[in-house]
C-alpha cells in the first residue's frame, strides 16, 4: 500500500511541476511587452486621369415618346463628338449611364396632375487627355447637354505610388519604435501586427454653374468660341497610413 501511495505522490507531483510550468510559459506569453507606434507618408503628384460625367435632361409637357426621342438624338450627338476627341488605344472610353425618364406630377388639395415628362441620361467620358477636358465639356454643351454633375482626377500609377508610400511609412513605423523600445532599455523583437493603407486627396471639384459662364457661345453660327471652359487638374494629395506594434526585449 505504500508503495502505491508513494507512486501517486511522486505522479501527483510531476503532473503539478508539468502544470506549473505550462502555465508559466502561458504567463510569459501574455505579458509579452510591445511597443505600438502610428506614422504616416504623403505626396502630391499631377493626375493624369479624368472622368466626366456630363447629363443630357430633356422634357416635353404632353409626351414621354418625345422626351425621350429628343434626348437620345442629343445623347448621340454628345457620345459622338466625345468619341472622336479621345484616344480608346490609350485606355479611354465613353460610356452611357443612368438612364431615367418619368412623368412629374403636381400634388394640390388631393388631385395629381400631369405637369411634363423628363427624360435625362448619363454620357461619361474617361480620358487620360486632361488638357482637352475643357474643350470636350464646351462640346457637350454646345450640342445639348445640360449639366456637368462631376469631374474627379484620378492617378494611373495609384496602386505604384501607395506601395512606395507604404514602404516609407514602414521604415520610418520601425525607427520610431526602435526609439521608443531603446528609451525603456529595451530593443524591438520581431512585428506583433502591423496594417497599412492608402487614400487621395484632390484639390478641385468645379460645379457646371462655375463652367458654363466660360463657354463663349456664337450666336449667329451656333457654336462654342475656341476658348474653353479652364479645367485644371492641379494635384493630387496621395495618403499612406500604417499602424504598426512590435515585441520588445
Amino acid at each position: 500500500m505504500k508503495k502505491y501511495l508513494s507512486v501517486a505522490l511522486v505522479t501527483l507531483l510531476a503532473v503539478g511541476f508539468v502544470s506549473s510550468g505550462a502555465l508559466k510559459a502561458t504567463a510569459d506569453v501574455i505579458e509579452r511587452g510591445f511597443v505600438s507606434v502610428s506614422t504616416t507618408a504623403n505626396t502630391e503628384l499631377p493626375p493624369d486621369i479624368v472622368e466626366i460625367n456630363i447629363a443630357v435632361q430633356t422634357e416635353d409637357s404632353k409626351s414621354l415618346q418625345k422626351a425621350t426621342q429628343e434626348n437620345k438624338e442629343i445623347s448621340d450627338k454628345v457620345y459622338a463628338a466625345l468619341s472622336s476627341m479621345i484616344n480608346k488605344e490609350n485606355g479611354d472610353y465613353v460610356k452611357t449611364a443612368n438612364f431615367n425618364a418619368a412623368p412629374i406630377y403636381n400634388y394640390k388639395n388631393n388631385k395629381k396632375t400631369l405637369v411634363k415628362y423628363e427624360v435625362s441620361n448619363n454620357v461619361i467620358v474617361h480620358t487620360k487627355n486632361i488638357k482637352e477636358a475643357g474643350q470636350m465639356i464646351d462640346k457637350a454643351i454646345s450640342l445639348g447637354a445640360t449639366n456637368i454633375n462631376n469631374i474627379n482626377f484620378s492617378l494611373s500609377s495609384y496602386d505604384k505610388q501607395c506601395d512606395e508610400l507604404l514602404l516609407l511609412a514602414g521604415k520610418k513605423a520601425y525607427k520610431r519604435a526602435e526609439i521608443l523600445a531603446s528609451s525603456a532599455g529595451n530593443s524591438l523583437a520581431g512585428i506583433k501586427n502591423i496594417n497599412g493603407s492608402c487614400s487621395t486627396v484632390d484639390n478641385i471639384r468645379p460645379q457646371y454653374r462655375m463652367l458654363a459662364k466660360n463657354v463663349a457661345m456664337d450666336s449667329s453660327a451656333g457654336s462654342v468660341a475656341e476658348t474653353s471652359s479652364p479645367i485644371q487638374g492641379g494635384a493630387i494629395k496621395l495618403y499612406a497610413n500604417l499602424n504598426a506594434s512590435y515585441f520588445v526585449k
